[in-house]
């Protein structure tokens, strides 16, 4: 593929795709050609993404499933290869947070966080990887953080986001030989409906929140959706097939 030529049209999951980074996400990858699932805990939270998808001429699923559930998971891939086809692109967005300093936080703001953010990881490439390898060609895309180096009050969060970065680099050795690439895009500081609400538990107006980001950035501004999206679609495509294993902190500033 050389210059602008379109890349051949694929089918993509993008967990935690209903709002946000995931949303983002979603809509650029139907940008750049491809037909999306999108999944979320409930489809019906999905109908925003879908109907942008559709009207820029692609086709969307909307799929409900909890990704640290492995019979959810398995459901949700067969509902999607049987809506859109089999799935070569997936992206693992979906996470939460439950901030607890460490002698506050209870084994359920740690497991829960453990499970969503790298048991979902896990299940889902694992469920997708078998069509990767039938099509002899793939992209995993996870989605770790800039929280995974370390950060006040999230010892779950930063223990499941490191996990994400050792996983994305075995799958990328254990893959490579079927064509499959994965890699994983670290956020730091985006601008989201989750960020808005972490301020509002810590009792700190986003407004001085995004300010304290700022300040930790070198381009002097906050992360939008779309700078995570950005990376997340160089990594999908055709042309990054020579690119696998790899850490890409999009943050704004120095790190890793």
């Amino acid at each position: 593929m050389k210059g602008n030529e379109k890349q051949t049209p694929r089918v993509a999951v993008v967990t935690g795709g209903a709002r946000g980074i995931g949303a983002g996400i979603a809509l650029r990858l139907a940008q750049d050609g491809h037909d999306v699932a999108v999944l979320d805990l409930d489809a019906l939270a999905c109908t925003e993404t879908v109907r942008a998808i559709e009207e820029i001429g692609r086709r969307a699923f909307a799929v409900g499933a909890d990704v640290a559930d492995e019979s959810a998971v398995k459901l949700a891939i067969s509902h999607i290869v049987d809506a859109l086809g089999p799935p070569t692109i997936a992206i693992n967005n979906a996470g939460i947070l439950r901030d607890r300093t460490i002698g506050k936080m209870s084994i359920d703001d740690w497991d829960s966080v453990i499970n969503v953010n790298l048991r979902g990881t896990f299940l889902v490439s694992r469920e997708t990887q078998s069509h990767m390898r039938s099509a002899g060609w793939g992209r995993i895309v996870n989605l770790s953080s800039t929280a995974a180096l370390g950060n006040l009050g999230e010892s779950n969060y930063a223990a499941a986001k490191a996990g994400v970065q050792g996983l994305t680099k075995t799958l990328a050795i254990e893959l490579g030989r079927y064509g499959i690439t994965a890699n994983a895009v670290a956020p730091g500081f985006v601008e989201t409906a989750m960020t808005a609400e972490v301020a509002e538990r810590v009792g700190m107006s986003f407004d001085e929140m995004k300010q304290q980001a700022i300040r930790a950035t070198a381009v002097g501004r906050v992360g939008q959706p779309d700078d995570i999206a950005n990376a997340v679609s160089f990594f999908a495509d055709e042309r990054s097939g020579f690119v696998t294993g790899q850490i890409l902190y999009v943050a704004g500033a120095p790190r890793g």
